[in-house]
C-alpha cells in the first residue's frame, strides 16, 4: 500500500505532462502513469513524427524552386531510409525531453497500466505484471484517442491508419488516402512531395470541411498542383487487397470509381479512447463523443478530472495542455487561466499551411453576428515575394471593432497564428491592434496591411 498522492494522472501525453508539471510546481505530490511511451500519441504517432517527415519532404520539394534564386542543384537524391531515421530520432528526443521535464519537476513516474477502482483508488500493474493499489485525492484521466475505423474494413499490411503508415520502411509508388481533413491532407502533402502518386478521397463536398471555405479551396488547388488527384463528394464502397496492391470501389455522385494503389490509408479522424467499463462502474458521464467535464475539467464525479482527446472536441495537443492548466488550477486552488474553445488555434501542416483561430466568416454569420471581413494577400508582402511563398492570404473577422477570428493560408501560417491567437483571446479591438508596431521587412507585416485598411474606411 502506497502513501496517498494529491494527484494521480493516467496518460503521459501533452495534457498529462502539463498537469503533472504544474501540480508539482503547486507543491502537490504527483504520480503520472504511462503504458506506452512518454509524450503519448502526439510524440509517438501524431504531431512529432509527421512534422519530422513533412520537414524532409518540404526541403526536397523546395529544391525545385530555388533555381529562381540563383541556386542550381544539378541532381538531388531522395533517401527515404534517412528520412525515417530523422523521424525516429526526433521522436526519441521528444520522448526523452518529456521524461526529463517530469524528472526535473520531481514528479513520480510509473510505466505500466492503471485501472481506476474508486475515485480515490487506482490499481497499477507494472510491465512485469506486479500490481499494487495506489491511493490519491484526485485522479486526472488523459487516456487520449485512437484512429476511427470504417465498419467492415480490417487493417492489414496494405490497409493502414495514420498509426501504421508511420512504420513503412519503403516509399510507396502510389497510395489512396481516404479522408480529406487534417491528417489525410498532411500525409497527402508528404507523399506527393516525394513523388508518390496520391489519390485523396473525401466524403463531403470539400476538403477540410471544418475550416474556412476559401482557405480549403485554396489548399485544394495547391494539392492539385502537386499532382494529387482530389475526389470530393466521394463515398468509399469497398476496399479489396491482393498480394501486390489495393483496389478501391467508390461512388462520386452518380458515377462509380475504381482505383488501384500500393496502399490505402484510412484518415477519417480519431475518437476518444474510452474505457467504458471503468467509467460505468465509477458513474462518470460520457458519450461516444467523449467524457463530459465542467468548466474546471472535472467530471460529474468529485475528484475525477479529464483532459485532452478523451473529452472529444478538437483533438489537439495544445488544447489538452490548456485544459490541464485549468484542471490543475482547480486542484491547487489558484486562479485558472481562460479556457474557451474559440481561442484554440487549429493548424493544417500542409504545404502551404492553413491556420485558424476564432470564428470563420460563415460561422460568425450563422450565429447572427454582423461582421466586417478584411483580407490581405501574401503577394503584397515583400518577404513573401522574395522568399517565393506563393499566393497565400490572411482573412480577419471583426465584430463591432473587435477581432473575433483569423484564418491564414500560406507559408509559416502555423507561426503567424500565434500572435493572432493572443489577440482573439484578449478581445483586442481595432485601435489596440493599430498600436502594434511590426518590424520591417517581415512576413508579419501582412497584419499591418489589415489594420491600415480598417483605419481609413
Amino acid at each position: 500500500m502506497s502513501d496517498k498522492y494529491d494527484l494521480v494522472i493516467i496518460g503521459g501525453g501533452p495534457g498529462g505532462l502539463a498537469a503533472a508539471e504544474l501540480a508539482a510546481a503547486g507543491k502537490k505530490r504527483v504520480l503520472i502513469i504511462e503504458k506506452d511511451g512518454w509524450g503519448g500519441t502526439c510524440t509517438h504517432r501524431g504531431c512529432i513524427p509527421t512534422k519530422a517527415l513533412l520537414t524532409c519532404s518540404k526541403y526536397y520539394a523546395d529544391l525545385k524552386k530555388i533555381k529562381r534564386l540563383g541556386i542550381n542543384i544539378a541532381s538531388a537524391a531522395l533517401d527515404f531510409s534517412a528520412m525515417k531515421k530523422h523521424q525516429q530520432q526526433i521522436v526519441k528526443i521528444a520522448a526523452l525531453g518529456a521524461k526529463k521535464t517530469l524528472d526535473d519537476a520531481q514528479v513520480e513516474t510509473k510505466s505500466g497500466t492503471a485501472k481506476i477502482i474508486t475515485p480515490t483508488e487506482i490499481k497499477f500493474t507494472n510491465q512485469a505484471g506486479d500490481a499494487e493499489i495506489i491511493n490519491t485525492q484526485n485522479i486526472l484521466i488523459a487516456w487520449g484517442s485512437e484512429p476511427a475505423m470504417f465498419p467492415g474494413i480490417n487493417l492489414s499490411e496494405r490497409i493502414l491508419t495514420s498509426d501504421g503508415i508511420l512504420n513503412l520502411t519503403t516509399l510507396p509508388a502510389s497510395i489512396i488516402i481516404i479522408g480529406g481533413s487534417f491528417i489525410g491532407v498532411e500525409f497527402a502533402t508528404f507523399f506527393a512531395e516525394l513523388g508518390t502518386k496520391v489519390t485523396l478521397i473525401e466524403l463531403l463536398d470539400r476538403i477540410l470541411p471544418q475550416e474556412d471555405e476559401e482557405a480549403a479551396d485554396f489548399l485544394q488547388q495547391e494539392l492539385t498542383r502537386l499532382g494529387i488527384a482530389v475526389h470530393t463528394s466521394t463515398k468509399l464502397l469497398r476496399l479489396q487487397e491482393t498480394a501486390t496492391d489495393i483496389t478501391m470501389q467508390a461512388q462520386q455522385n452518380s458515377e462509380k470509381l475504381e482505383l488501384k494503389a500500393d496502399y490505402a490509408l484510412l484518415c477519417i479522424g480519431r475518437k476518444p479512447l474510452l474505457r467504458t467499463y471503468e467509467l460505468d462502474k465509477l458513474g462518470v458521464e460520457f458519450t461516444k463523443a467523449g467524457i463530459k467535464v465542467d468548466q474546471n475539467m472535472m467530471t460529474n464525479v468529485q475528484g475525477i478530472y479529464a483532459v485532452g482527446d478523451v473529452t472529444g472536441g478538437m483533438m489537439l495537443a495544445h488544447r489538452a495542455t490548456q485544459q490541464a492548466k485549468v484542471a490543475t488550477a482547480h486542484i491547487c486552488q489558484y486562479e485558472a487561466p481562460i479556457y474557451n474553445e474559440n481561442f484554440i488555434p487549429s493548424i493544417v501542416y500542409s504545404h502551404p499551411q492553413i491556420a485558424r483561430v476564432g470564428l470563420t466568416q460563415k460561422q460568425a454569420v450563422a450565429t447572427g453576428l454582423s461582421v466586417e471581413v478584411v483580407k490581405s494577400p501574401y503577394s503584397a508582402n515583400i518577404i513573401a515575394r522574395s522568399e517565393l511563398m506563393g499566393q497565400g492570404f490572411v482573412t480577419a473577422i471583426f465584430c463591432q471593432d473587435q477581432l473575433i477570428g483569423v484564418t491564414i493560408a500560406g507559408d509559416h501560417a502555423a507561426e503567424l497564428i500565434a500572435p493572432m491567437s493572443l489577440a482573439v483571446a484578449s478581445g483586442l479591438n481595432i485601435k489596440q491592434l493599430q498600436a502594434w508596431v511590426i518590424p520591417h521587412p517581415t512576413l508579419s507585416e501582412i497584419f499591418a496591411s489589415i489594420f491600415v485598411k480598417l483605419q481609413f474606411p
